[in-house]
C-alpha cells in the first residue's frame, strides 16, 4: 500500500461544492452549515438536488441518477476547489457505480469531505483515483453546526494541513505498540458492507484502519468484524485507530467485543480518537502514511493531509 495524491490546501475564496450523496438534508442544518463556510471566507455553492427526497424511498435524497450528477458534476466543474458531503444516512452505495471515474480522474485531484456512509466513496476515491480525502464532518450535520472542536479540526485541516499533523487519542490503549502504514477505513458497517464490490479496497495490508460506528450493538460489531477477519481483509493490517461507538451499548461491553476480535491480530489497537458520530468529530485523512504510537495516544502523519 503507497501514499496517494494529496489534494492542494484551500485558500480564502475558494468555491466549494456541497452534494447529497446519501439521505436527506435539514435546511435549517444547511443554512448554517453554508454561513459557517462563508464565516471561514470561502464561496459554498449547493448542488442542484441537496434538498431533494425520493418519492417513494424517503430515506434518501432524491434518485440515485440525481445525487450521482450532483457529485459528478461538482467535481468534474473546474471552478470547485473542493466537495463536501452534507450528511450521511444511507445511499452512497446506490449511486457511486454510475459515477464517471474516468471523467472524475481527468477533472485532476481536490479536496473530498464525508463520513458515516460516505465511507464507500472514501473507499472509490482511493481505489480508483488514488487520492487523499478526508473523513470529517457533514456540512448539514449536527456534529458540524453545533460543534466548534469540529469546526476548528476541520478549518484547520482545510486551510492550514501542517497544524493538525498529530491526531491524539482522548482515551486509553486497547493493545499496546507502534505501526507505521497508510491511513483507511471508516464507518465498520460500510465497510463490511462493501465487502467485494467492484470500488472497495481488497484489503486493509499494510494499513492503519480508522474505523467507527454508531447505533449498532456489541453483538452485531462482533458480526462485522468477524466477517472481515473470516474474509481475511484484515491480514497485513498493521495497527488499528478506533474512533466514536455513539449508541453502540455500555462501552465497557462494546469494548471485550474489540478486545476479543482484533487483540488477536498481533497489531497495536488505540482507542477513542474521536471521529466519527461522536461528540467532536475529528477530520482523520485517509491516505496518509502515518505513525501509530499507543504509549503516547497519538497518530502521526508523515506529511500534512492536503499541500
Amino acid at each position: 500500500m503507497t501514499a496517494v495524491v494529496r489534494p492542494s490546501r484551500l485558500s480564502p475564496g475558494a468555491r466549494v461544492a456541497v452534494v447529497a450523496p446519501s439521505g436527506p438534508v435539514v435546511e435549517e442544518r444547511l443554512q448554517a452549515g453554508l454561513d459557517l463556510l462563508r464565516g471561514w471566507d470561502l464561496d459554498p455553492v449547493v448542488a442542484p438536488h441537496v434538498l431533494d427526497r425520493h418519492g417513494e424511498l424517503g430515506y434518501l435524497a432524491g434518485s440515485d441518477a440525481d445525487r450521482a450528477a450532483d457529485l459528478q458534476r461538482a467535481w468534474c466543474d473546474p471552478a470547485v476547489d473542493a466537495v463536501l458531503c452534507a450528511r450521511g444516512g444511507y445511499g452512497a452505495q446506490r449511486m457511486v457505480d454510475l459515477l464517471d471515474w474516468d471523467a472524475m480522474r481527468a477533472a485532476g485531484p481536490k479536496v473530498f469531505v464525508g463520513f458515516s456512509d460516505v465511507t464507500t466513496l472514501h473507499q472509490a476515491f482511493a481505489t480508483r483515483l488514488g487520492l487523499v480525502t478526508l473523513y470529517g464532518p457533514a456540512a448539514a450535520g449536527a456534529d458540524f453546526v453545533k460543534n466548534a472542536v469540529a469546526q476548528e479540526q476541520l478549518r484547520a485541516t482545510l486551510f492550514a494541513p501542517e497544524t493538525v499533523r498529530t491526531l491524539t487519542s482522548r482515551g486509553t490503549t486497547l493493545v499496546p505498540g507502534r505501526a507505521r502504514g497508510v491511513t483507511l477505513g471508516g464507518c465498520l458497517s460500510l465497510l463490511a458492507t462493501d465487502l467485494g464490490t467492484r470500488h472497495a479496497r481488497t484489503g486493509a495490508r499494510d494499513g492503519l484502519l480508522l474505523i467507527e460506528d454508531v447505533g449498532e450493538q456489541p453483538y452485531r460489531i462482533d458480526r462485522m468484524l468477524t466477517h472481515l477477519r473470516r474474509s481475511g481483509w484484515l491480514d497485513g493490517v498493521r495497527g488499528i485507530v478506533l474512533g466514536s461507538w455513539a449508541g453502540c451499548g455500555p462501552y465497557d461491553a462494546l469494548r471485550a467485543v474489540l478486545a476479543d476480535r482484533l487483540g488477536g491480530l498481533g497489531v497495536p489497537v488505540a482507542e477513542e480518537f474521536g471521529f466519527g458520530h461522536g461528540e467532536g468529530a475529528a477530520t482523520m485523512p485517509f491516505g496518509v502514511t502515518a505513525e501509530l504510537d499507543t504509549e503516547a495516544g497519538t497518530l502521526t502523519l508523515d506529511e500534512p493531509a492536503l499541500r
